[in-house]
């Protein structure tokens, strides 16, 4: 067993020389950019990144300008359309018609038609 150990802390020790070795051997063969063409490349993806950002820069000030006019203007309407609708139910309601729940309720124009009629009648009387 000894043995074997020995053998693999060797051949362990043999991999990581060859691998650096073998790493340098890479490296040589890179083809580096020269100084000027590293220059054109950092220049073209600035260029890049800088266009892209006014794009979404503007696309950004046009969906907020939507969003102010466009669904604001629709929160307005609904609720305008809420309020309409729930001041015609409450008229309903007191014209004695039913209401949302079902139920009827007392008509009041029929009870101020009744007030109305009777002051009348006493004016009448006591002319």
């Amino acid at each position: 067993m000894a043995k074997k150990e020995a053998k693999t802390k060797k051949d362990n020790s043999k991999n990581k020389k060859s691998f650096f070795k073998d790493f340098k051997a890479e490296l040589k063969k890179v083809s580096w950019l020269t100084p000027k063409q590293l220059l054109n490349n950092t220049t073209a993806v600035i260029t890049i990144v800088f266009i892209t950002v006014a794009i979404v820069f503007v696309l950004d000030i046009a969906f907020e300008t939507l969003n102010k006019h466009g669904v604001d203007k629709i929160k307005e309407v609904i609720v305008t359309n809420n309020t309409t609708s729930e001041n015609a139910t409450t008229e309903n309601t007191e014209n004695g018609e039913t209401n949302t729940e079902g139920e009827t309720t007392e008509s009041n124009t029929d009870v101020s038609t009744e007030e109305n009629n009777t002051e009348n009648q006493t004016e009448n009387k006591a002319e």
